[in-house]
């Protein structure tokens, strides 16, 4: 369907509902690189308006991504819940996101409301937001998983704890481990990216972290971010497996891309569900995403960089992840160019996958070719704090040794506690309690205490 609108003495034309989504889109170096972006202001603003203007309905009748070819629209077309829609179903864009907005969008309403949402709608509604109503609404949300520890509740933020080392070296993976847990860090997962593929390294990696947990009794959960197919075959050798991790994007091409689908994904949320390794809950999925990532491999259809990540968690709601997290500034300024636009990104990605019923997060990061430094990710950080994020990813030193670029420090997590007032999950916080650690929200920062060894079999 083709979308005219006059503005300021110019008519602008619009071919199809992708078309809108792209031009509408926040200013980013991604969609400018895939030539569909906007290419004045006066058009993203054209743009829009006519996105204002459209009923919420008329993403069900239009796929951007053809369903005939794409078992992730197909998902997301065939899973629509019809009866969860029916509030606002009469709404157009615009109104969708004034209601948002109101008094009469609280938690209970917004939880009921995301099965009848659709990753479209919720892109769509996100571009006619300012940074501020991002906040206001992602504060609104409220999206609970557990494991080992309960992530998601009120006045909480969790924090991913990443030991990466250059050689996957066990006892420097304890001691960057060490280094994290002495500082409060870890409950949302001990997540590490493997230096290589190997079974045989990840599983002894995986055995090490088991035997922490259990030697000090920790309420955590441990996850070695490889690719699932080899995640299945560690669990089928008996590793200690207990969250299954995996990228993951917005088409079949682009997972495909990833060596997975629909299928793969399945097969092993059921296997790692089979273990029962759980304590106080039963979510086992642990899933990356960031902007850019169907372009950089040229599956995006023609689909603006925002929207195709936002069709990725549609694929992770299926799985009732534990976690989610947005790798906001990883893939590099061929995507976001700069802070300002990193900041957005994060913003959105936060506000869309806690619309649609994710438990999300955020690598709060970038690479150092990027214009941007760690000012702006102090923005960022304090900003999806203040939007209620659930957890946060922290390296030692905020410099990832691994895999060369600059995230968040532990004592940045510290930071945002005292700032903001925000705990621990409570599991966790009582084990530091239990361990010394800290006393009430403060680290105990002058008393003595024996340092753990978290050698293998010490």
């Amino acid at each position: 369907m083709v979308h005219r609108i006059s503005l300021v003495g110019e008519t602008f034309v619009f071919q199809d509902l992708k078309h809108i989504l792209a031009s509408a889109s926040p200013l980013r170096s991604g969609d400018e690189l895939a030539g569909i972006a906007a290419r004045d202001p006066v058009e993203r603003v054209a743009a829009r308006e006519v996105l204002a203007n459209l009923p919420l309905r008329h993403f069900l009748t239009e796929a951007i991504v053809p369903y005939e070819t794409d078992e992730v629209t197909r998902l997301i077309m065939d899973s629509h819940d019809e009866a969860a829609f029916t509030p606002i179903s009469h709404m157009t864009v615009g109104q969708f996101r004034d209601w948002l907005l109101s008094y009469a969008a609280d938690t209970s309403s917004l939880e009921k409301l995301s099965p009848g949402l659709t990753p479209e709608m919720v892109a769509a509604v996100s571009k006619l937001m300012r940074n501020q109503d991002l906040v206001s609404v992602g504060r609104k949300m409220r999206v609970v998983s557990a494991f080992r520890n309960t992530q998601g509740l009120p006045a909480r933020l969790g924090s991913r704890l990443q030991p990466n080392h250059p050689t996957d070296d066990p006892d420097g993976i304890s001691a960057a481990l060490l280094d994290g847990l002495l500082l409060g860090a870890g409950d949302a997962v001990l997540g590490i990216n493997p230096a290589s593929d190997h079974i045989g390294r990840g599983m002894d990696i995986l055995w090490r972290f088991d035997d922490i947990r259990q030697r000090f009794d920790m309420p955590v959960q441990s996850c070695l971010l490889t690719h699932v197919t080899n995640t299945i075959t560690m669990i089928e050798k008996g590793a200690p497996v207990d969250l299954v991790f995996q990228s993951i994007a917005g088409s079949e091409q682009a997972n495909s891309g990833f060596g997975i689908s629909l299928g793969i994904l399945s097969e092993a949320w059921q296997a790692a569900r089979e273990l029962n390794r759980g304590t106080v809950g039963t979510n086992v999925m642990y899933f990356e995403t960031g902007q850019g990532s169907a372009l950089s491999s040229g599956t995006h259809h023609g689909v603006d960089q925002q929207t195709m990540e936002v069709r990725a968690y549609a694929v992770a709601r299926v799985y009732s992840p534990l976690l989610v997290n947005t790798v906001v500034g990883f893939i590099g300024p061929e995507y976001l160019y700069d802070g300002k636009q990193i900041i957005r990104a994060g913003l959105e990605d936060h506000f869309c996958g806690k619309l649609l019923g994710l438990p999300m997060g955020c690598d709060v990061c970038y690479t150092n070719h990027a214009e941007t430094d760690q000012d702006d990710m102090d923005t960022l950080m304090m900003l999806l704090t203040a939007a209620g994020v659930n957890f946060l990813i922290a390296v030692p030193g905020g410099d990832d040794v691994m895999l060369s670029y600059q995230s968040l420090s532990y004592h940045d997590i510290l930071t945002l506690r005292s700032v903001f007032g925000v705990r621990p999950a409570p599991e966790f916080e009582a084990w530091l309690e239990r361990m010394a650690l800290v006393d009430g929200t403060r680290l105990r920062m002058n008393q003595p205490y024996a340092l753990p060894n978290f050698r293998a079999g010490s």
